[in-house]
């Protein structure tokens, strides 16, 4: 008689915040698969529901209690993790049936809850995880986390009071990541942190052993290595180092994407000291024309704060200006909101609400000007899209000036004959504020 294997216990998972939590999420339902657990799409079919919070912002933190709340009346059984997770008192008032609440990245902590709430059913005849994990993002693009934590004391933030400093990873442990990672089919790399620019720092940059040959853990060095074994490799969350001058070559070499995420967040001397971030603008400025020399199809993305404590219509005014001067090309824009626990919050000559609505408006109308420009520019030409979606008579995609969920798309007809993870050649037709309009060009 055949044995019949037990029905797993099943995990539903909600992920909200940034990729760096996604990675998390990633790696917390990796160890549970390999523990013998399966995974639920929705509320009704699953034992236990994680719900992985952020706590960046008030907002964010109660659209996390929000989420907290949906998975409670839907399904009941609900375990709580991620950035919030510090704040567990707050979300156990609310919320006195949650079966437990941990902290960002504690891994073992969330596994052992499980355990607790559904215990795993062990068997010995299903080979459960694939090599590279379980993700959450399509097959053809990973995020890799190389490091947690931050240095910086920004006055708005409170990152490092939640995640903690700076703690690099091993280099020889991300490229073996990277490694298994494209060989499940990832054909670009999205490397994230909270300070890529100061990868390795903590470890001294002590060299170790990759392939018969030894690898510094530095952002320089570790996107090399990245570039030789997948195809896109895209930096984020990069801030603007001397060192930083180093990457460049690479991107104009095609080892990797000649795109930078750097969070300048903005550009008023004032501002910026009020914020504790460095104030030299000006050298900003004479770096990215020095970028765009050695790599002219670099693309900048940035994001800013309008309506930062003590922000005059003057510093404002300031911001708008460098950006017609810095010419980005993918530019986010937030409105300063107090969280608990900033240093901010306690800054004088706050700036009213409807203040700042109109700079929101104004910062990001003139950035589509700018986006919108220098999109037009590239119609007639020919450049390489990597394809998300396909349906019948169409394809999008993105170009290399194009991080998922974050930046524009490519949008492509007589398309429907390509395969998502597709790296193609695209001759580009037409283009509006933020997208691309194009058709896959035949060989």
């Amino acid at each position: 008689m055949a044995t019949r294997l037990p029905s797993p216990p099943r995990v539903g998972m909600v992920s909200l915040g940034c990729p760096k939590n996604l990675v998390d999420s990633e790696r917390i339902l990796t160890k549970l698969r390999s523990d013998g657990y399966a995974m639920s799409p929705d509320y009704a079919g699953a034992d236990v529901v994680l719900v992985n919070t952020c706590g960046f912002l008030d907002s964010a933190k109660e659209e996390s209690l929000e989420a907290i709340g949906e998975a409670i009346a839907e399904n009941g059984r609900v375990i709580v993790t991620g950035c919030m997770g510090q704040e567990a008192e707050t979300i156990r008032a609310r919320f006195p049936q949650v079966l437990a609440v941990t902290g960002a990245h504690q891994y073992e902590q969330v596994v052992e809850a499980v355990h607790e709430a559904a215990p795993p059913i062990p068997s010995p005849f299903v080979d459960l995880v694939p090599e590279s994990g379980l993700k959450l993002t399509p097959r053809h693009y990973s995020y890799l986390k190389i490091s947690e934590g931050c240095n910086h004391r920004c006055s708005f933030c409170i990152i490092p009071s939640i995640r903690g400093d700076l703690v690099s990873r091993r280099p020889d442990a991300i490229l073996r990541e990277a490694e298994k990672l494209v060989a499940a089919g990832t054909k670009e790399l999205l490397v994230i942190s909270q300070d890529t620019s100061a990868y390795g720092i903590d470890i001294r940059r002590t060299p170790r052993p990759w392939k018969g040959r030894e690898v510094v853990p530095h952002m320089t060095d570790l996107a090399r290595e990245l570039g030789q074994i997948a195809p896109w490799v895209r930096l984020h969350y990069v801030y603007p180092y001397p060192h930083v001058d180093q990457v460049i070559p690479l991107m104009a070499e095609g080892l990797v994407l000649p795109y930078l995420d750097i969070p300048f967040q903005h550009a008023a001397p004032n501002v910026l000291r009020a914020m504790k971030r460095p104030a030299n603008d000006a050298k900003v400025l004479e770096r990215l024309r020095g970028w765009r020399e050695v790599c002219p199809d670099i693309a900048i993305r940035s994001s800013f704060v309008v309506g930062f404590p003590g922000e005059t219509e003057a510093d404002f005014q300031y911001l708008l200006d460098w950006l017609d001067e810095a010419q980005l090309d993918r530019v986010g824009a937030f409105r300063f909101e107090p969280v608990e626990g900033a240093a901010a919050n306690a800054l004088p000559d706050p700036v009213p609400e409807e203040v700042k609505e109109e700079r929101y408006a104004r910062i990001m109308e003139r950035t589509a000007a700018i986006s919108a420009a220098k999109l037009a520019a590239k119609i007639g030409r020919t450049i390489d899209v990597i394809i998300d979606e396909v349906g019948d008579e169409g394809a999008t995609g993105r170009s290399t000036a194009d991080a998922p969920g974050i930046d524009g798309e490519v949008f492509l007809r007589d398309a429907a004959h390509l395969t998502q993870g597709d790296i193609v050649k695209v001759e580009i037709e037409d283009a509006d504020d933020h997208d691309l309009y194009g058709v896959p060009v035949t060989q």
